[in-house]
């Protein structure tokens, strides 16, 4: 472990209490998204932990242990272009917005986090004026090159500030799978309450725990996700800022995702009936206590152990192993179940990650192709949400489709 990359919390990143019990425990693992080029192979890549922990006082799963944001952010590779589904869900989501929030003609929507900018174009085309801010540096580039302005940089109240003075007040500023990974949630809340229009909106999606416990989302718990949030625990913490939720909507997204909906403290529209739906629901899950997640381990501990007999049965039987997804999510499964030296390569769609080596474990990652080139007998699909449009992009492959979650089968 880098100590100079990481540090280690003692108190909520919501709350401030310092009752906080170890709710999933987890192996440590490098940065996620870390591949690495053949000439660094044999670097060493620090692990950190990734144990997950429930705040007794709030609710809010949480990591402790916070790596350095510079490390995680200013190369990341991610394009959200490229993964299944998530434009068409943008261009739902911006009609969804607009329809419900209605903002002015040419209001300034800011999408915090904006990647490439899929989101800002579709709100872009219901004629508002969008800027994104983002800290990676490649995918500011391409979403600039897209013609969606792209401010390449960190979100917090002092660029806030700037941006009201030289732009005006914002209609529209949105986060999505972006608020999780934040430590510090006051900063950027400071500069959403200082940065909206009075009658302005603040739309927030995030990974919802909830989702996560129901489905065994393992994959999703990697560095970048910094907080595992429910409504219960946010609704007190945005009141504190200067934010009031009026509507919550779970999503399909990501695995399952809660999208809420927030205007400044005060400013009269009331809540909708969604909220104390989602609110009760998630009592009545007890999402909030440990006993989901206990469960949860011991689930996954089940799973490991049919992962492991099914691959040592194929490995018995001479068979060539390779796993199918190189995401971040990937490097979570490939530590929490062991799979160093079992599988042959990788293989992944995005053309970023083909021709490098996994995090720490430095297993190959070659293009799709290469289950033919190299002919595998069984595939292990880490990307597991996506099994069926895998499957069927691939309808020549002759050998095995080993799909591990939520239940291990094959195909």
């Amino acid at each position: 472990m880098d100590n100079a990359a990481h540090r280690r919390r003692d108190d909520c990143r919501l709350c401030g209490s310092v009752q906080l019990v170890k709710a999933l425990p987890m192996p440590a693992t490098p940065v996620g998204d870390a591949y690495v080029s053949a000439d660094r192979i044999a670097d060493h890549q620090a692990t950190y932990p990734l144990d997950v922990w429930l705040c007794k006082d709030c609710g809010l799963a949480q990591l402790m242990d916070v790596v350095d944001p510079a490390l995680l952010y200013v190369d990341y590779v991610y394009h959200t272009s490229v993964s299944l589904g998530l434009v068409d869900h943008f261009e739902r989501y911006a009609a969804d917005v607009v329809a419900r929030i209605q903002p002015p003609s040419g209001g300034l929507a800011i999408d915090i986090g904006s990647n490439d900018g899929s989101l800002l174009q579709a709100f872009q085309s219901f004629g508002m004026t969008v800027l994104g801010v983002d800290p990676a540096r490649d995918v500011a580039r391409v979403a600039n090159d897209r013609g969606i302005e792209t401010l390449n940089t960190f979100f917090n109240l002092a660029l806030a500030k700037q941006i009201r003075q030289e732009r005006g007040p914002a209609a529209l500023i949105t986060a999505n799978n972006v608020f999780a990974n934040l430590d510090d949630l006051q900063d950027i809340c400071s500069g959403i309450v200082a940065l909206l229009s009075p009658d302005g909106m603040f739309v927030m999606e995030t990974s919802y725990i909830a989702a996560v416990l129901e489905h065994m989302l393992v994959e999703t718990i990697f560095h970048e996700h910094l907080s595992y949030f429910s409504l219960g625990p946010l609704i007190p913490f945005f009141r504190r800022v200067g934010l009031e939720i009026i509507d919550a909507q779970r999503q399909p997204t990501k695995g399952g995702s809660l999208r809420l909906t927030m205007q400044l403290l005060g400013a009269g529209r009331p809540a909708n009936a969604s909220v104390a739906a989602v609110l009760a629901a998630e009592h009545d899950a007890g999402i909030h206590t440990l006993a989901p997640f206990e469960k949860m381990g011991r689930h996954l501990t089940r799973i490991k152990a049919e992962v492991h007999k099914t691959l040592r049965d194929l490995k018995a039987a001479g068979k060539t192993i390779v796993g199918y997804g190189a995401s971040v999510g990937a490097v979570t499964l490939l530590y929490d179940w062991e799979l160093n030296g079992v599988l042959d390569f990788l293989v992944d769609d995005h053309l970023r990650k083909q021709n490098t080596f996994s995090p720490g474990q430095h297993i190959p990652v070659h293009a799709p192709e290469a289950l033919y080139a190299h002919p595998a007998d069984a595939v292990l699909i880490l990307a597991w949400h996506y099994a069926e449009p895998i499957m069927r992009k691939h309808p020549d492959f002759k050998g095995e489709w080993v799909i591990p979650l939520p239940e291990v089968r094959t195909a």
